[in-house]
């Protein structure tokens, strides 16, 4: 959980992919905004593998290009909006969204939040930090995580929800160069990203299983959201 809450399971997993590419395509059109051209548009690069890592299909990839850059005729109208509060048991969570209309999301929001609390503006960005988060893992055996991210340039890393993964945590400007570097250093960059990652984050341990449950349904409950991009929840581990 830690940096970005994800659901659980292998049938969660295998459910969520068409919700996956849908996101992707989001973050893809945004980033074609800058230019179609991957090798010219670091951001645009970034997504463009992580869609690739997961298979996403050439025609659906293309398209979302094509149509964030503006090539097919029709206008893109993404907001990105960010929704700030608290899971139940005052866990609190940074919600990411990608809307074409804030008159739905703004209240689908509201009543998602009324098992928790919805706070404004502020209210929880103050205890997270912006940061880049790069998911890799080693390409060979014996790659040292500690070593890679001292070499590549990153400022924290940390074991990922995938055994054998490492999430690697960099300055919000630095995301390209450190995935860039991380290669070098023997891993495999499966995903990279801006994010939020709890600066005091919740140990899950202190925390009963039937609150845990109920903090887990929150989470799931905004995650099913289709304007929601990301949930970063502020749990440890």
């Amino acid at each position: 959980m830690g940096a970005q809450w994800k659901a659980k399971g292998k049938e969660l997993a295998a459910n969520a992919k068409g919700k996956l590419f849908g996101r992707l395509a989001k973050d893809i059109m945004i980033a074609a905004r800058n230019g179609a051209d991957p090798a010219s548009n670091a951001r645009l690069r970034l997504v463009v593998e992580q869609a690739r890592k997961v298979s996403m299909p050439k025609e659906t990839l293309e398209r979302a290009i094509k149509k964030g850059a503006g090539l097919t005729g029709d206008t893109v109208h993404y907001e990105h909006v960010i929704y700030e509060g608290f899971a139940p048991h005052r866990v609190p969570v940074m919600v990411e969204c990608l809307t074409d209309n804030l008159n739905r999301t703004a209240p689908e929001m509201r009543v998602l939040f009324r098992k928790g609390q919805l706070g404004t503006s502020g209210s929880v960005s103050w205890d997270f930090d912006h940061v880049g988060m790069i998911e890799a893992e080693p390409t060979a055996t014996g790659a040292d995580p500690e070593l890679a991210a001292i070499e590549a340039g990153a400022q924290d890393f940390e074991p990922g929800d995938e055994e054998g993964v490492t999430m690697f945590f960099t300055d919000a400007t630095d995301l390209d160069l450190v995935s860039r570097a991380l290669r070098a250093q023997g891993f495999t960059v499966l995903s990279a990203k801006l994010g939020y990652k709890a600066k005091n984050p919740v140990d899950p341990t202190t925390l009963s299983a039937s609150v845990m449950e109920e903090v887990e349904a929150f989470l799931a409950a905004i995650d099913a959201n289709d304007d929601v991009q990301n949930v970063f929840a502020g749990l440890a581990g």
